[in-house]
């Protein structure tokens, strides 16, 4: 005896969704994340602020401090660096060193 599948008619409708969703995983940059951040140095001293990537240090930020994330670049050595700004008043801070703080 052979057995035919029966397609339903939500088959196509499955198919459709499918194809939207993996639609948008692809339109959304691989390295995408949210903006908002939070300061994660490892050795838990006050992360430097610099005027550009690898720059003049124009102060710090406490361990903790939640950031937005404005902007992404590169110093140059390749290294990845984020330009932040504070996540209550929105007041642009300066870059720090990507791999210190951690996006949610």
């Amino acid at each position: 005896m052979i057995r035919v599948a029966r397609v339903t008619r939500f088959a196509p409708t499955c198919f459709v969704l499918t194809l939207a969703i993996a639609t948008l995983a692809l339109a959304v940059p691989a390295g995408a994340q949210s903006d908002r951040c939070r300061v994660m140095d490892p050795t838990g001293t006050p992360l430097n602020i610099r005027d550009a990537p690898n720059g003049a240090v124009l102060g710090t930020v406490r361990n903790g401090t939640l950031v937005t994330s404005v902007r992404s670049g590169e110093d140059d050595r390749g290294r990845p660096w984020v330009y932040i700004a504070d996540r209550a008043s929105g007041k642009p801070m300066g870059w720090v060193i990507r791999e210190f703080i951690a996006c949610f």
